[in-house]
């Protein structure tokens, strides 16, 4: 058996590494709108066990209103942390009957849990600041189509 030398390790590794990586950024997330306000914003929808581990991980940045709802499949007190993400979010805990319980910040790379004060069964992420600065608040209301419900 031929004997690899160092370089040509850490060039195999690196390679294999890349292509983790470009496997991670390249996932589809499905799309869904959802309304706040009579306004309708679109959003990446994280509806899977695997599409809401990625969540929004290894993004650099993102436009100003473009963000992600996680959808936990059943009721829960949730938790979000900021491994891997590059970006100030801010994040929006929503029971099952669209009311909004809790806006937190999250920083990046922080693995700190940062959960809901209630059972919900979203979280919608967005750029940090991005809810104050629409005037969506605490007690609000989100519209989720039903046809996207567990």
């Amino acid at each position: 058996m031929p004997k690899l030398r160092l370089p040509s390790v850490i060039l195999i590794l690196a390679f294999i590494s890349s292509l983790t990586f470009a496997n991670q950024a390249d996932k589809e997330f499905p799309q869904i709108q959802v309304e706040v306000k009579q306004q309708v914003y679109p959003l990446e929808y994280a509806n899977t066990f695997e599409l809401r581990a990625q969540g929004l991980m290894h993004r650099e940045n993102m436009c100003e209103n473009c963000g992600m709802l996680f959808n936990f499949q059943q009721n829960k007190t949730a938790g979000m942390w900021m491994k891997n993400t590059l970006i100030p979010l801010d994040v929006a805990f929503i029971r099952q009957d669209g009311k909004i319980t809790d806006i937190k910040a999250m920083q990046p790379h922080d693995l700190t849990n940062i959960g809901s004060s209630e059972r919900v069964l979203y979280a919608w992420e967005m750029n940090q600041g991005w809810f104050a600065k629409n005037a969506i608040k605490v007690g609000d209301t989100v519209v989720i189509p039903l046809n996207h419900k567990p």
